[in-house]
């Protein structure tokens, strides 16, 4: 793995935000759900597809904070405009484990 200066990770711009809707994304090639995220703020809300339905059904992640790449450029997946990575694991199958704050912080909060 070849290293990065510190000024290369501070162009990453990741962000909390807590999960305000979610819908399931039949459309996809690859299970998916679509998400709403409030990160607050001149951020707002931003949507998401994220490769999720291994562990989470849409009505359990409403309210939940995750962390999520902002400063991408959007992407169109099935006619969806993805505008922010949402961040996770692989478990020991490879499905995604969400990345989470461990107590509840303010949205918008940059990861540091």
């Amino acid at each position: 793995m070849d290293p990065i200066s510190f000024d290369d990770f501070e162009k990453v711009d990741i962000r909390v935000g807590t999960i305000i809707d979610a819908q399931p994304f039949p459309e996809a090639r690859k299970p998916a759900i679509q998400l709403w995220v409030e990160f607050g703020g001149a951020l707002g809300v931003k949507k998401s597809s994220a490769q999720l339905t291994v562990h989470y059904t849409p009505d359990r992640l409403i309210g939940r904070q995750v962390m999520a790449v902002v400063n991408f450029p959007p992407r169109r997946i099935a006619g969806f405009e993805s505008e922010v990575l949402v961040l996770g694991v692989p478990d020991e199958n490879g499905a995604v484990v969400l990345l989470k704050p461990d107590l509840k912080v303010p949205d918008g909060g940059k990861l540091f």
